[in-house]
Order: C-alpha cells, then sequence, then structure tokens
C-alpha cells in the first residue's frame, strides 16, 4: 500500500448508527438551487471554464445552516449531507443544449463536413430557427425530449449497476476508498457548527471561505459586474488564463504556454496527493523540452509561429499528441487491470473477502436487494439500446447514417451487457483501492470504425457503455457520514424534474443574452472550436472516405507503442525501486499537454503544502486543508452568487434606446 495514501484512508470511519437526510429542508434546498445556483453555474462555466459545482454544494448548506440557526434548530449531519448532493444533482451542465446549437454552426464542423450531417434530433440546423436563439421553438421539442429521458435513465442507472460494485467493493472485499473522506470532512465541519460544537474544523472551514470571498471579487466578481453594467469589463486578470505563447514561441516552440491566475489551483494542489502533483509538473517540463525537439525533427510540422495557444494544441495533438495519449491512457488501463489481478490473487484462500456481508449489510443503513439492483441495471441498459436503434433507423431514412446492421445490435448488447459489468468492478476496485479510475482509451470510437457504420448519426445516438464503478465513491461518502442510502433514492426522485426544468429555462435564458460562443463568454470563444475540432476529427472516421480523412492522419500506430512502452516502462522502473506509484499517474496526467495551466499552479500549491504549511502545523495538515478547501469553494461561490445575480438582472431590464 502506497504510504501517502495511508493517510488518506486513516481520516475518517463511518459512524455506527445512519440517519434519514431527506426531508421539508432538503426539498427547500432543492427548489433553491435548482432556481438559483443552476444559472450561476451555467453562466461561470461559459465565463472562467469552470465549473461552480461544488462552491454552489457548499453555498447551499452554509446559507441554510444559517437559516436554521435563526430558527433556533439544528441540520444532522446526514440532512447536510443530503443538501449537499441535492445541491449537486441539480448542477446538470447546461452546455449540453448550447454545445449542441454551437455544434451545427461550428467552423470546425463545416471544415470536416458534418455540420449538416448532424441529425434533427440533436438540433435544429435551419438558421431562421438558430438565429432566433430560443429553446422554446418547436424545433428543439425533442432534443430536449431525448436530453430529459437521458437525464431520468441516468439517475436511475445510480442506484443499478453502481450500487452492486459498492456493495461488492466495500461490504464483501473492505476496500477503504482512501479519498472518500475528502468530502465527508467539510460535511463534519459543518454538522459540528449546526450543533453549537466550536470544533477546530468550523475554524478552518471560516478562514477558508474569507480567502475564497476575498479572491472572486477581484477575480470574477469585477468583470462580471463591470461588463454587465458598463459594457465593456474591467478585468485585472485574464480569464480563463492568460495566453503567453508569442512571448516564448522563440525559443519554446511548438510550446502552448498559458498560465492560470486562479489560487483555488493553488489550493488544490495542497489537498491532492503530492506525488501525483509532482508527476504532472515533471510530465510539462518534459513537454517543454520535448516539442521544440520534435518541431525540428518535422514531428510537430502543422505548428507555426503566431498562431497561439489554442491553435497550438490543436495542431500539435494532430501531429503527435493524439496517437502519444491514446499509448498513455492504454498503459493506464493496463496497470489498473494488473493491479486488481494482483490484489485478488494475493486475497485468494485469505479470506479477505466475505461474500457473506452481501446478504447481511449494516443495519440501518438503508440497503436494498442486489436483485432490484441488478432489475434497475437491466431496464435501463435495454432502453437505452432501444433508443439507440430508434434513432438511427430515423437517421438512415433521412439519409444522414447507413442502415442500421444486425452486427452493430448485437455490439450494443456487448457492451451494454459484458463489457460494461466488467470495467465498473475494475474500476470500483481502483477507486477503493487507491483512489484512480480506469477507462480503456477511445474503445467507443473504435467500435464504431471497426463496426462499417458509415455516417454522422452515431456519436449522438445513445451508447450503452458506462462505467459505474466511480459512483461508488458516492456509497462510501454517503456511509462515511452516517446518511441512510434510502434518502438518496428519494432526493434523485424529488430534484430531478427541477434539474431538467431549469437546465433548460436558465439555458434559454443565457443565449438570449448573446450569440453563445461570443465575447460575452470568453471560456466559450476560446475553447468550444478546439472542442468542436477533436470532435470532428473524431466523427470524421464513420463519414465516407474517413480511412484517408483527417482521423487517419493524427492516428499513428508508431506514436501509439511509443506512449504505451513509455508508460508502461516507467510503472515498472517506479515499483521496483519501490517509489510512489502515484507518480505515473502524474506523469501521464502532464505529458498529455491538455492541462497546461492548471498543473503549474498546483505544483507550487503542493509544495508550499508539503514543505511548509505540513511543518508548521503537523498531523492535522491533511485533515485541515481538505476542511479548508471546502471553504474557499463556499466563499468563492457566495461572491458567484452575488456576481452572477447583478448580471442577470441587468441583462432582465429593457434598455431604452435612448
Amino acid at each position: 500500500m502506497d504510504k501517502e495514501l495511508q493517510q488518506y484512508r486513516d481520516l475518517m470511519r463511518p459512524p455506527e448508527t445512519f440517519e434519514q437526510g431527506f426531508g421539508i429542508k432538503a426539498m427547500i434546498g432543492g427548489l433553491f438551487v435548482g432556481l438559483i445556483m443552476t444559472p450561476a453555474s451555467m453562466y461561470m462555466n461559459l465565463v472562467t471554464g469552470q465549473t461552480i459545482g461544488t462552491a454552489a454544494q457548499w453555498v447551499t448548506v452554509i446559507l441554510f445552516l444559517e437559516v436554521a440557526r435563526r430558527s433556533f434548530t439544528v441540520l444532522g449531519r446526514a440532512e447536510i449531507f443530503i443538501l449537499y448532493y441535492m445541491a449537486g444533482a441539480c448542477l446538470i451542465s447546461g452546455s449540453g443544449l448550447l454545445w449542441n446549437q454551437f455544434l451545427v454552426q461550428s467552423e470546425s464542423m463545416r471544415g470536416f463536413g458534418l455540420a449538416d450531417k448532424i441529425p434533427l434530433w440533436v438540433a435544429p440546423q435551419s438558421p431562421d430557427v438558430l438565429g432566433q436563439r430560443s429553446f422554446f421553438h418547436p424545433a428543439w421539442y425533442v432534443p430536449i425530449g431525448l436530453m430529459a429521458l437521458g437525464q431520468v435513465l441516468g439517475r436511475l442507472d445510480n442506484f443499478g449497476l453502481a450500487y452492486v460494485m459498492y456493495r461488492i467493493s466495500s461490504d464483501a472485499e473492505k476496500l477503504p476508498f482512501p479519498l472518500a473522506p475528502v468530502g465527508a470532512q467539510g460535511i463534519t465541519a459543518l454538522a459540528d457548527a449546526s450543533s453549537g460544537t466550536e470544533s477546530w474544523r468550523w475554524r478552518v472551514f471560516s478562514f477558508g471561505a474569507m480567502l475564497g470571498m476575498a479572491w472572486a471579487v477581484p477575480y470574477l466578481a469585477l468583470p462580471a459586474v463591470t461588463g454587465a453594467l458598463l459594457g465593456q469589463p474591467i478585468t485585472i486578470f485574464p480569464l480563463p488564463f492568460y495566453d503567453g505563447t508569442k512571448h516564448t514561441e522563440d525559443f519554446l516552440k511548438a510550446v502552448p504556454m498559458i498560465l492560470s491566475f486562479d489560487i483555488g489551483l493553488l489550493i488544490s494542489g495542497m489537498v491532492l496527493p503530492f506525488w501525483a502533483v509532482v508527476g504532472s509538473f515533471v510530465g510539462l517540463i518534459v513537454t517543454l523540452i520535448a516539442n521544440p525537439v520534435l518541431y525540428e525533427t518535422g514531428v510537430l510540422n502543422d505548428w507555426a509561429p503566431g498562431i497561439g495557444a489554442i491553435r497550438t494544441i490543436q495542431s500539435n495533438r494532430l501531429d503527435f499528441y493524439f496517437s502519444f495519449g491514446l499509448g498513455l491512457l492504454a498503459a493506464i488501463a493496463i496497470i489498473g487491470f494488473a493491479q486488481v489481478g494482483r490484489s485478488l490473487f494475493a486475497a485468494r484462500g485469505t479470506g479477505q473477502i466475505d461474500f457473506r456481508a452481501l446478504r447481511t449489510p449494516p443495519p440501518g443503513r438503508g440497503d436494498f436487494s442486489l436483485w432490484i439492483a441488478l432489475f434497475i441495471y437491466f431496464i435501463t441498459t435495454a432502453i437505452t439500446i432501444l433508443i439507440a436503434c430508434l434513432l438511427l433507423r430515423d437517421a438512415h431514412r433521412a439519409g444522414m447514417g447507413s442502415e442500421l446492421t444486425t452486427l452493430l445490435i448485437g455490439v450494443f448488447i456487448f457492451y451494454g451487457f459484458i463489457y460494461t459489468p466488467i470495467i465498473s468492478y475494475v474500476t470500483a476496485r481502483m477507486e477503493g483501492l487507491v483512489g484512480q479510475t480506469v477507462q480503456i482509451p477511445f474503445v467507443r470510437e473504435a467500435t464504431f470504425l471497426l463496426s462499417g457504420y458509415q455516417g454522422a448519426a452515431i456519436w449522438f445516438a445513445p451508447f450503452p457503455l458506462h462505467n459505474y464503478g466511480t459512483q461508488a465513491l458516492l456509497f462510501r461518502k454517503t456511509e462515511l457520514t452516517g446518511t441512510n442510502f434510502r434518502s438518496l433514492i428519494k432526493a434523485e426522485l424529488f430534484v430531478l424534474p427541477i434539474a431538467i426544468v431549469a437546465t433548460v429555462l436558465f439555458s434559454h435564458f443565457i443565449w438570449q443574452i448573446a450569440p453563445v460562443p461570443s465575447s460575452a463568454f470568453p471560456a466559450a470563444e476560446k475553447l468550444w472550436e478546439l472542442n468542436a475540432y477533436q470532435q470532428g476529427l473524431f466523427m470524421s472516421m464513420t463519414m465516407p472516405g474517413g480511412q484517408y480523412g483527417p482521423f487517419a492522419e493524427a492516428f499513428n500506430w508508431s506514436y501509439v507503442s511509443i506512449g504505451l512502452i513509455l508508460a508502461l516502462v516507467m510503472y515498472v522502473i517506479l515499483s521496483s525501486f519501490g517509489l510512489p506509484v502515484l507518480l505515473v499517474y502524474g506523469l501521464i496526467r502532464g505529458l498529455d499537454q491538455s492541462l497546461p495551466d492548471v498543473i503549474l499552479p498546483q505544483f507550487i500549491g503542493a509544495l508550499l503544502g508539503r514543505y511548509y504549511f505540513k511543518k508548521k502545523f503537523g498531523d492535522r495538515w491533511l485533515s485541515s486543508i481538505v476542511v479548508f478547501f471546502a471553504g474557499y469553494q463556499a466563499g468563492f461561490g457566495l461572491i458567484t452568487m452575488f456576481s452572477m445575480g447583478v448580471v442577470f438582472m441587468s441583462k432582465a431590464v429593457i434598455q431604452s434606446a435612448y
């Protein structure tokens, strides 16, 4: 076991009793988040490229704690957790509908010849409809209905195979889930405050909240409010990042030099496992050295001076990092399977796996029959496959895709009922052992290419490929906070319609403010075209002649092999010398060139945390910084709520022409 991860395992133990957390307070909290937090989260994502999800959750809990305090009542730990959970469940990413309208108008999609091949059940293509910038037009009813149906099936999935994976990995195998206490500690701090217990957690949480509020004013609130009231935002720190590529491209050729000024990234570097952050920084340094060499040797031949950071990433991805990244991700999957196999072999015949616990869960935890969970999984998967088949037949009739074949139906069944349980179990064990997930890269994309399907419709149809292992972490957090599992079910049933309605309503309102993307939404304006290019690159595979198109240019078996072998060799070397294996995961994260603006501040934070604050605060440092980070997110979220409220009110006012 990695020594660093052992610290996370010892942070918190599950309680002996479990309580119901769903009630009238949680219901009011769900309405509050749906009507107040959802639009702010969507707006922040479009402006800064970040979600406010966690911040919105903490803000909701804090506000309700203050209301409870003034009402001379107390919120229990289970009630606080359900409020926290419902706040997150309401925050469906509103970029779904907004992204779809952009996609059919994207320059990248037009360049690939795909814009007019996107089915109408994804987004209407009529310029007259899109020009109205309204999701209340009848042409949007089918896309909205499919989005809502997908949300219903997704919420049901949470209590299907995901619950089975949790019962096996936690109850039977008793895996520790080392990262689960990170969220549960903040809930405990707030519960202490609600009960009137002045604990160290509440003080640390408050300090973090003050810092979050102080930083959010110049970083986010100032440009948001001034942009709404003055027409031209006053910006101190560039959003979402500063592009300094033009200043370094003379001596760092083909290197995207972007910097983020978000202090939250600095603090998150203190929270994350130290060696994982160090590995990411090492990977970033390697790319700084390697990219100029790759350019001079003709590998990165599409790069040219003056194109900026985003286009640099785009060209580098096409020339090298797409295939190289495939090899890195394949290595992560192989390492994950190897670790699971090794741990299962070590546990064989030792009594470490207690499958009798599947029949006798802890009393009062709110468990339900595993047969019910398996039935939910079977029904949701079958419905997903049926919908996919109906949509693909509709696309074929409209001339936007080839005919649905028996082979393709068989592929859906294989992934839904065979591959999904396997990858879900492996991921649940990895999450339980080391806090890492397992994803075999581009399985869906390779399947579409090998299936022989022609057209773009298959990329938008629901595909029954899921990894339920990641959801096991939620059940572990629920257990650590002493919350009855049935409270989660009630919360999901209540929050689902609120989330769907809020998403559609506020997507419409944001689109009415200005075109998306545009200068009013900096992150969308800078990043969405790059994302569309990446998506179009994959989609071109299934178009006529796709085997000779852009994807064929980007895919190179030699580069895939280099990435795979390099990652596996690093893992073997580190394991042989007893070095932290998290270095490998971090190094791969830094080598794929996807997060250069995030890695540097996280590395600085990791150094400050380990070599200054840890010496200053001692053994309580890890517990303290987890709670401090939760407080920072809450304070940042409070200011974000205020500034977004000013923006929405200013845009809702009917302005006179005089």
